[in-house]
């Protein structure tokens, strides 16, 4: 049985190949967008359109972190979870960290600051916010030279707090880089389980710097228009799903939102609950291990 590769290395010589006029039809609906989904169960999967390709990876993964946007972003659901339900966008979010969304279909103030649902005590039995902080980066595969960009979201739980001995939640994790004179995108970043935590939470820590073609294939995918999409987008639209409510719902004091651990695990984020109050990021550590690191690869030299 032959092969496309098969077939593509005995194609007859001309100056062009023909555009295909059926290649979106074949397509399907949704959004070919990729992301890394988080898991419960502690793996990695890769997710294309809103299916999964490739085995699940167990336990961390080592990523190059291409781009991200300057501020944490927010996503509000206004109803409990349902893990039967069909897979909605947010009521509310905001890429920005400061105004919603324009596409958002159930805003519920004209400002991220004046929000009730951005007020302790709003969330779940009157605990935390019931807006909640997301990070999506854009990054690529370790290894992988293809440049195909994934989105990897990161929801609060992983994002605010205190070094775990080596590692980092994601905002120390850049404050401590900055400490040490470097940026996520100069190193190999390793994202693991914190097989201690009661529910999903990622720690981040450095594992190499970048060699000359990993820098310069950075460049190249930072500097295309689409990687910015990987960073704005909620992991409902990079799976393709649309669905508005059928309603708007009124602003509740105290708004049902679902547990992390049980976001990461759907293909889409729908609802959250059981938030707890956010921990402000730490002052920027000190830590000697980045430097040490750097020392003893400038000895290598």
């Amino acid at each position: 049985m032959t092969d496309l590769i098969t077939l593509k290395n005995n194609v007859p010589a001309r100056s062009e190949r023909r555009t295909s006029r059926l290649a979106e039809k074949i397509a399907g609906g949704g959004s070919s967008l990729r992301r890394v989904a988080t898991n419960t169960n502690g793996t990695f999967k890769r997710i294309v359109g809103g299916e999964q390709i490739g085995k699940a990876i167990p336990h961390q993964i080592d990523v190059i972190i291409v781009d991200m946007l300057p501020d944490v972003s927010r996503e509000f659901y206004a109803a409990a979870y349902d893990p039967e339900g069909t897979p909605t966008l947010p009521d509310c979010w905001s890429n920005d960290g400061k105004t919603p969304d324009a596409k958002a279909s159930n805003r519920q103030a004209s400002s991220c600051s004046s929000c009730p649902m951005n007020v302790d005590g709003s969330g779940t039995r009157g605990k935390g916010k019931a807006c909640r902080f997301k990070r999506r980066l854009a990054v690529l595969a370790e290894g992988d030279p293809t440049g195909e960009v994934y989105q990897l979201s990161i929801a609060s739980k992983s994002l605010f707090g205190k070094s775990s001995g080596p590692t980092y939640p994601f905002e120390s994790y850049c404050k401590y880089l900055k400490s040490n004179g470097e940026a996520p995108d100069t190193l190999v970043t390793r994202v693991a389980y914190d097989l201690d935590a009661d529910t999903l939470t990622l720690n981040f820590r450095e594992v190499r710097f970048l060699t000359p073609e990993e820098e310069d294939l950075v460049d190249t995918v930072y500097s295309d228009p689409e990687t910015k999409r990987y960073t704005q987008l909620t992991v409902s639209e990079a799976d393709g799903v649309t669905a508005k409510l059928a309603r708007a719902v009124e602003v509740a004091p105290k708004a049902a939102v679902v547990e992390e651990a049980q976001i990461e695990e759907e293909p889409a984020p729908v609802k959250r609950a059981n938030p707890k109050s956010e921990t402000a990021a730490p002052k920027p550590v000190e830590d000697s291990k980045l430097a040490s690191l750097i020392d003893d690869w400038g000895d290598e030299d």
